[in-house]
């Protein structure tokens, strides 16, 4: 009962950081209709930048998140701004090619510039926490905790605000926003932005527990596709429960047969969605 329990804890854990990668990717594509490939990679540059202000600028691991929050929302606004927009109207085949060569240049970038080292946090928040019976470290349960707060803001973001609005009306119909004045050049920057600082904020959380390394975002990027296709392209409330779900498969299974076949737990579960359900848990991607 007690392994039950701890591997529970585990993909909880892990599962709210693939909700918070997978959020963002499916924000953007909700409003660009098109994968963004280089989510994950971006990822990785969030995990170096905490990584370095935390060890070299001794900054507050918080205040860390939150310069990684912006700093990437910066990068993912330009990102938008001089990658996708000009390929908006053109077949989307172009704008497929060029997230795979901005995902090859980023990496290429990471290892040029941090080399291939594998680096680790200094520790944070490794108290241990018993909860009914069963042990946890104070970092993985703010892991849990910071990513449900972080959703929620994102969801009050959007249901409460006229930025979030507008978001959403973008989404469901561009030519409509356009008819009533919405920018769409300026929806498509915010969005971009929000998606890139909710995989920083997903990096930072994780490192401290992983390791930090360049080519460290190829596998929560694949995930994220994983989770939001179980959820279903384009669904809030599916990228979260499809991250958890995720989460919830690779603990239980490493845990109870192996570790060693995690990853295919998780493209097990892909694999099974598409055969049965190859629209996801929600549907057509609506919201």
């Amino acid at each position: 009962m007690a392994l039950l329990l701890q591997q529970i804890l585990n993909g909880i854990m892990l599962g709210s950081v693939y909700s918070l990668v997978a959020l963002g990717l499916t924000l953007i594509y909700g409003i660009l209709h098109i994968p963004n490939f280089a989510h994950g990679h971006k990822y990785m540059l969030a995990a170096f930048t905490s990584f370095f202000l935390v060890t070299n600028f001794h900054t507050n691991y918080w205040v860390a998140l939150v310069i990684a929050m912006g700093v990437l929302g910066l990068v993912g606004m330009g990102v938008e701004r001089w990658v996708y927009r000009p390929l908006r109207n053109v077949p989307h085949i172009n704008s497929f090619i060029a997230a795979i060569g901005l995902l090859l240049m980023i990496e290429s970038f990471a290892l040029i510039l941090f080399g291939a080292d594998f680096r680790r946090f200094p520790p944070l928040y490794d108290q241990p926490i018993h909860i009914f019976g069963v042990g946890i470290t104070l970092q993985r349960l703010l892991v849990i905790l910071a990513a449900a707060l972080l959703i929620l803001l994102l969801q009050l973001f959007l249901k409460r605000t006229w930025l979030g609005a507008t978001i959403e009306a973008v989404a469901q119909s561009p030519e409509g926003a356009q008819l009533v004045g919405i920018s769409i050049d300026r929806v498509s920057s915010l969005t971009f932005g929000l998606g890139t600082a909710l995989a920083a904020a997903a990096a930072t959380l994780i490192t401290p527990i992983f390791l930090v390394y360049p080519t460290m975002g190829s596998v929560p990027n694949l995930k994220a596709f994983v989770v939001i296709i179980i959820g279903g392209m384009g669904s809030i409330p599916g990228a979260v429960i499809g991250g958890l779900m995720l989460g919830l498969i690779e603990s239980l299974g490493g845990g109870f047969i192996s570790t060693d076949y995690k990853d295919i737990f998780a493209f097990g579960a892909l694999v099974t969605f598409l055969t049965f359900r190859p629209m996801g848990l929600f549907g057509k991607g609506g919201r």
